[in-house]
């Protein structure tokens, strides 16, 4: 059995997650999505699916960017 790195839950079925060189056992996907995901420059909000990225920075939305100062964003074309 492996400990969740961010739980500290020992659980039969834990896995491994690499990123960025950096390995950690979690429990969930949960706890692993805790520990890697980026967070909204704006709002402060998980990042979970593909965000906006704007001079590498990352927020949730189109609207957190504008919000942040990029004009450029857009929720859609």
């Amino acid at each position: 059995m492996a400990s969740c790195a961010v739980c500290g839950n020992d659980y039969d079925k834990a896995f491994e997650v690499t990123v960025a060189g950096k390995r950690e056992w979690f429990d969930c996907f949960e706890c692993a999505i805790h520990m890697f995901a980026p967070r909204c420059a704006e709002c402060g909000l998980t990042v979970i699916g593909h965000g906006v990225e704007d001079t590498g920075v990352i927020y949730c939305c189109a609207h957190c960017a504008r919000e942040h100062g990029t004009g450029r964003a857009r929720d859609r074309v």
